[in-house]
């Protein structure tokens, strides 16, 4: 009862930062690690574990895959150059520099135990950031970026960490056989991801119930996880690629399935999110008393590695600047500013823990894993000092570079959609034969009602346009059943469309699908 009353309690705790966190511009997921770890050295206050091997399973896919649907094939598309420079290339980068910096500083942790540690390190998580960047407006070419990148490079520490840890425990150097096992795991992720979206949107047909529709999408990703994890293949990849798949085959005429899709998904990734990092905040007391290491002699290399990683990421993204500037692009980054936040967003989470505490306590021959307290140690101070410290100082950072976005452009963003939709609608219309010999009533009443849909769509509404008569009621209800249908289809192609903004078009969308649930039948 002790494990579910802390549940029941951080549940109840994430709705409250969530609220205190509206109010004070913070990021809600910092709010609950700081909470839960302060009630964690609570005298008397129970303890909360979770066994290492079910972290991961338990909450990234959920919270891999609600990101994912925000995301489109196009974006990844448009950004496989920032996927392969970030979510790969900088995790092997950052991976090999803390861990030279470990094998240096910590007597007897051996190669595999360092480059473990780095690889426990390097990867942002993208839960976190993007909880951090909703709440200061950031821009969304940065925003999509950081999605883009931490979507996927889960996959590749995941993959160095379990390399070095077999490595350890067979006593041998982890080996170029590295990139094999990658390449090959992302494969056949991709090969399960893509099999899985055909099922889910299968499944979908044969389920008429709309909220069957949202309980089949919450099984999926588990699903997906454990199949790819039972072939040895990558998880993440596998969730991500099965969400870009099923938003792929979204169906305009969905309208409900997406409306319960959205508020369900919504709960489910504030509790998820909510409950995971407030399990971060009480495993550090647990972190901190389990390890029988001298925390002291820890601090000067601590400082140092979460130092490393700030520097890394900067210097990284700094190269990245020059490409970008050379074809003329506005690819972020494109100058310091977007180093900047961008580096500064680059915070860990609940990989970097899961993966801490998945570090095999003794070797094959019952010796105790080489510097196993010092490496779990050092992961969790990046942790904290990549997450807390960034999280509370985002906001401030981006009133100083005057980087926010400001509503007008979000909303202009929204109006060329929504004037699209329109087009849409009474392209529809006038190639039907309903205005064939209408009086002149009924034209403007179209043009009208066209009129409202566009103040609807983008956010502005005007008054209210007159009930039709009852007259021509029933011509009505057709007239806008089948602009609302062409409308819809719109959106769901602007959606897919490279360069366009996936969640401008969901708003729009959401907006139509709100509008065609109060057409009568």
């Amino acid at each position: 009862m002790e494990i579910l009353a802390v549940v029941v309690g951080l549940m109840l705790a994430t709705v409250l930062m969530v609220g205190l966190g509206d109010r004070i511009r913070l990021p809600y997921p910092v709010l609950m690690i700081i909470l839960s770890a302060g009630a964690a050295f609570i005298p008397g206050f129970p303890q909360v574990r979770i066994e290492p091997e079910l972290i991961l399973p338990l909450f990234l896919p959920p919270l891999l895959f609600a990101t994912a649907l925000k995301s489109s094939w196009s974006v990844f598309r448009v950004r496989w150059r920032s996927i392969v420079l970030l979510a790969i290339a900088l995790i092997v980068v950052t991976t090999a520099t803390v861990a030279g910096a470990a094998w240096l500083l910590i007597p007897g942790i051996g190669i595999p135990g360092a480059l473990a540690l780095g690889a426990m390190v390097a990867p942002p998580d993208p839960v976190a950031v993007e909880s951090v960047a909703g709440t200061v407006r950031m821009p969304r070419r940065l925003i999509g970026v950081l999605q883009s990148e931490g979507l996927f490079n889960d996959a590749t520490a995941i993959v160095i960490f379990q390399t070095a840890v077999a490595a350890a425990m067979a006593g041998e150097e982890v080996g170029p056989g590295i990139i094999v096992s990658f390449l090959l795991g992302a494969a056949g992720a991709a090969a399960i991801g893509l099999a899985a979206g055909w099922i889910t949107k299968k499944l979908t047909v044969f389920i008429t119930n709309p909220v069957g529709h949202s309980a089949v999408t919450l099984v999926v990703p588990f699903a997906v996880y454990i199949a790819a994890d039972f072939v040895h293949a990558s998880g993440v990849v596998a969730v991500v690629v099965t969400a870009l798949e099923i938003r792929r085959g979204s169906r305009a005429d969905a309208a409900q399935e997406r409306v319960t899709a959205n508020a369900f998904w919504d709960v489910v990734e504030l509790m998820v999110t909510g409950i995971a990092f407030g399990l971060v905040g009480l495993a550090v007391r647990q972190v901190i008393e389990g390890e029988k290491t001298n925390i002291a002699a820890l601090l000067w290399p601590a400082v140092l590695i979460c130092v490393l990683c700030f520097a890394v990421r900067i210097a990284w993204l700094a190269l990245l600047v020059l490409p970008s500037r050379r074809r003329g692009a506005d690819v972020p980054p494109s100058n310091a500013r977007d180093v900047m936040v961008l580096s500064w967003c680059g915070m860990r989470g609940l990989a970097t823990l899961a993966l801490a505490l998945a570090l095999p306590m003794t070797l094959p021959d019952g010796s105790p894993f080489p510097g196993r307290g010092q490496i779990v140690l050092l992961a969790v101070a990046v942790l904290l000092s990549t997450l807390v410290v960034p999280g509370l100082t985002l906001p401030w950072l981006m009133k100083r570079l005057g980087m926010a976005e400001s509503p007008e452009t979000e909303k202009q963003i929204e109006q060329d959609l929504a004037s699209r939709a329109e087009d849409a609608a009474m392209a529809a219309v006038q190639s039907s034969d309903l205005l064939d010999g209408v009086d002149e009533a009924r034209i403007e009443w179209v043009r009208n009602r066209l009129l409202q849909l566009h103040s609807e769509l983008a956010g502005t509404p005007t008054d209210t346009v007159k009930e039709e008569r009852s007259e021509f009621r029933g011509w009505a209800i057709t007239v806008q059943s089948l602009a609302l249908d062409a409308a819809r289809q719109e959106m769901v192609i602007a959606r897919g469309e490279a360069g366009s903004d996936p969640l401008a078009a969901d708003r729009v969308l959401h907006r139509l699908d709100l509008r065609t649930m109060l057409v009568p039948d």
